[in-house]
Order: structure tokens, then C-alpha cells, then sequence
């Protein structure tokens, strides 16, 4: 089974994104698949070190961390792969973690930020594949419903 690649969101998706609502909390489910090697541009201050791309991921979280606590951000679950359940068998993650944010605009914020555009070259050198999916938060408790 192939399946496409996504590092960066669509044309399409980010403005189905822009177009919720942008008051109120979210949770952003991120499911990481890092390169062995990574790769970064040519000249880019970290390209040659030789990093994995777990290694280039971990940068990403040190650079851009300041900035996702400042907009209110927090990492509320975070797991490491270990087998798919149910769908494709041809995706193991590595990681996978839910970030809240106050609300879009704290997302916005964060992505708009100058040094935050600094430090997203370490994730798109880190990873081979990734999705991001937006959850509106739901009540928690003992059942499924």
C-alpha cells in the first residue's frame, strides 16, 4: 500500500483550518515519522552535523517550545508507536502527542512568529511523514461515549 507523504498542510486543509472557529480550545493531535538521517538545506547551520531525525525533532522542541508556552500551548498526552490496531499497515508512527492551545489564534500566533519560522526547519528536516489533526475537545471520563 503507498501512502503519500504530508509534512506541511494542503492549500485546502489550511483553510478548512482558518475557517473554524478560532475562540475557543483545541486539541491538536500529531502523529511523527521521523527520517533516519535528517535533512536539512544546503548551508543550513545544522546540514552535515549528521543528525537522525529524531535528533533534528528534538531540536525542533527546544527552539520552538518557548514560543508554544508563550501562546498558551501544552502538551496534554504524549506515547511512542508500538502497532497499529485499526488502519493502514503500511504507517508505523514513532511518536505521537496531543498539544492544547487556547485557541486557533494562539496556533496562529505561534506559526507567524519569526523565530517560530527559525525553528520549524528542524521539523521539516526531522521528518519523513506527519499529520496534524485538529480536535475540538470533548468531555472526559470512564466510558466511551
Amino acid at each position: 500500500m503507498e501512502i503519500t507523504p504530508h509534512i506541511d498542510p494542503s492549500r485546502d486543509n489550511w483553510q478548512a483550518f482558518k475557517d473554524l472557529p478560532r475562540d475557543e480550545p483545541i486539541h491538536m493531535l500529531n502523529l511523527l515519522l521521523y527520517r533516519d538521517q535528517a535533512e536539512y538545506p544546503e548551508g543550513h547551520e545544522h546540514a552535515g552535523k549528521g543528525w537522525s531525525g529524531r535528533r533534528a525533532y528534538e531540536e525542533y522542541g527546544k527552539t520552538s517550545g518557548p514560543i508554544f508556552r508563550r501562546v498558551g500551548g501544552e502538551t496534554v498526552w504524549r506515547g511512542a508507536f508500538q502497532t497499529m490496531v485499526t488502519g493502514p499497515e503500511g504507517r508505523p508512527w514513532h511518536d505521537g502527542f496531543v498539544a492544547q492551545y487556547p485557541g486557533a489564534g494562539a496556533f496562529f500566533e505561534m506559526v507567524s512568529d519569526a523565530d517560530y519560522q527559525l525553528a520549524v526547519v528542524n521539523r521539516t528536516a526531522a521528518l519523513i511523514d506527519s499529520r496534524l489533526i485538529r480536535f475540538k475537545p470533548g468531555e472526559v471520563g470512564a466510558g466511551f461515549g
